[in-house]
């Protein structure tokens, strides 16, 4: 659960960021957000989380 807050907030900076830096546009970043609302509720929603929790768990393992 907390990795699941972790990656909302870092995603929702990296829209902000955007959205400051970049000229994105509010519309671009609601269709971003629907599709990403419409995404999780789909079938490949597990493989997806999956995905993700993996490549955390590999940037985690990491050793400076």
């Amino acid at each position: 659960m907390i990795l699941s807050i972790s990656g909302v907030v870092l995603l929702g900076t990296i829209v902000f960021l955007y959205f400051r830096k970049d000229n994105l546009k509010a519309s671009h970043a609601i269709v971003a957000t629907l599709f990403g609302f419409y995404l999780a509720s789909t079938g490949i929603a597990p493989s997806i989380e999956a995905g993700g929790e993996s490549l955390a768990s590999l940037l985690g393992g990491i050793k400076f």
